[in-house]
């Protein structure tokens, strides 16, 4: 799977899991464009873990740790390697 099928299904994910974001830009700060909290990541987070089939750390559950959608996609790309 590449970077692009990626961001494909995280944008379904973030429609499901955000449905107040519009237009998904995955370049853009996630807190100040479009509000995001912690509790909202963690949706998100646990949402991509389902589908991917991937889990994430306990440090990598911290909203600091994302500052757009395309800093989640390259982890998820990352973890999706690890896997093969």
């Amino acid at each position: 799977m590449d970077r692009d099928d990626i961001r494909n299904i995280m944008i379904e994910l973030i429609e499901e899991v955000m449905p107040e974001i519009e237009e998904v830009a995955f370049n853009r700060n996630i807190v100040a464009e479009y509000g995001v909290n912690s509790v909202s990541i963690i949706k998100l987070i646990v949402a991509a873990e389902k589908r991917f089939d991937i889990e994430f750390s306990d440090y990598e559950l911290a909203l600091d740790g994302y500052r757009t959608f395309e800093d989640m996609v390259v982890l998820i790309y990352e973890k999706l390697e690890d896997k093969e």
